[in-house]
């Protein structure tokens, strides 16, 4: 395995002086009962006019996404699954750029287990898209070693909760290779792969590591909820120079959106405005994206204008957006499929309250899911993630 690197590195034509600055410029899965509904994403939520006059029904548990199509999707374009257009982004940038590479249990032949690699070993061949053993911490310390040797390898985990085995590598080496070496190597490598609270996949596959990763100095964490901001970060994740950590959420990977046919990368230190409001700033990313937006039809209708940002960059927050908000709207509620204790929510409030605690005219809520390992059952399992019922209660007490 260590002499394909080697081949690969010595055929690519390319040295990691002329690499790119990214500042310049399941369907179904085999043996598992995870289900899949097919929807629209809301790239964009509609303003309170657009809304006030229509009916809403009863809060719907679990919801994916809002039915509504994206107000911003253009009529040109093409409309993608999210895990096609991850498969998009990384087809792209293997033809750009050879150093890119793929490693991972089945990305090859297989196609991944959520297909996002489906079909790029017959075009790119074994070397650039290469099977791994059931073994994250060795091939992931083998992508970190092929990066410092100028290529771009992509590292998919299974599942996130399989990358613990490899937190060592990510932590010690990923991390900090740059740093412990004076400059010398740098370490443009992607981690991704699929995580959250899916349908009923177990404690051990519905694990929430974004704050496992967050403590990391030296990498960067995106999370992706929509096909078009799912091919932009990958994008331009594999064009950073630093390590970036892609999180996917198991349940939004058959979230359909229509996406533009020329290229584009997007930022990876940039929140996104969702819906523009006045009342409240809701802090959200990944799956949550939807369960608030769910509640927000609800809570126009009851008479509050709610700003809803997708923050998408979890390591570093994007505060100048965030800022901006809360200026404006002097409440803030945090939505979140990470743990309470020690979250993304904890350090989101602590960059909020050190940043921008005179503008705040009520104490930041934030609403996580619970500290217990989740449950299979389908009942159990809804009780430990916020729900839209939630997100509507707590905004009415914000607004007191």
């Amino acid at each position: 395995m260590a002499a394909s690197i080697q081949s690969l590195a010595a055929a690519s034509s390319l040295s990691a002086a002329n690499s790119i600055d990214s500042k310049r410029v399941h369907a179904s899965i085999p043996g598992r009962k995870a289900s899949f509904l097919v929807v629209r994403s809301d790239l964009r939520g509609s303003n309170g006019s657009n809304l006030k006059g229509h009916r809403v029904g009863n809060l719907v548990t679990n919801a994916v996404a809002s039915p509504e199509a994206p107000a911003s999707a253009s009529k040109s374009g093409h409309e993608v699954l999210l895990f096609e257009a991850l498969r998009e982004g990384l087809d792209e940038e293997m033809q750009r750029d050879p150093r890119v590479c793929v490693m991972g249990e089945d990305v090859g032949h297989y196609g991944g287990s959520y297909k996002v690699t489906k079909g790029l070993a017959n075009k790119y061949g074994d070397l650039r898209v290469l099977d791994t053993p059931i073994a994250e911490n060795s091939f992931t310390g083998m992508g970190i070693g092929a990066a410092m040797t100028g290529l771009r390898p992509v590292i998919e985990g299974m599942n996130m909760g399989f990358l613990l085995l490899a937190f060592n590598q990510i932590s010690n080496n990923c991390g900090m290779l740059h740093y412990t070496s004076g400059g010398q190597f740098t370490i443009p490598v992607v981690i991704r792969g699929p995580g959250g609270v899916g349908r009923q996949l177990g404690a051990e596959h519905s694990q929430r590591l974004e704050s496992y990763f967050q403590s990391i100095p030296g990498i960067q964490m995106v999370a992706c909820s929509t096909p078009y901001n799912a091919k932009g970060l990958m994008k331009a994740a594999i064009r950073s120079e630093n390590p970036v950590i892609l999180f996917e959420h198991v349940l939004l990977y058959n979230l359909k959106e229509r996406i533009p046919d020329e290229e584009y990368v997007l930022s990876l230190e940039e929140a996104e405005m969702v819906r523009p409001g006045e009342h409240v700033t809701i802090l959200t990313y990944s799956r949550m994206r939807y369960h608030v937006m769910q509640a927000a039809k609800t809570l126009v209708n009851k008479g509050y204008d709610p700003e809803v940002i997708d923050i998408r960059s979890l390591k570093p927050f994007d505060l100048y957006t965030i800022g901006k908000s809360v200026k404006k709207t002097h409440r803030v509620l945090i939505v979140e499929e990470c743990m309470r204790t020690g979250g993304i929510g904890a350090s989101l409030t602590a960059a909020i309250n050190e940043n921008f605690h005179d503008y705040l005219d009520a104490p930041i809520v934030c609403l996580s899911s619970q500290d217990v390992p989740t449950p299979y059952a389908g009942t159990l399992e809804e009780w430990t993630v916020v729900q839209p019922a939630q997100i509507v209660t707590a905004v009415e007490q914000l607004c007191r």
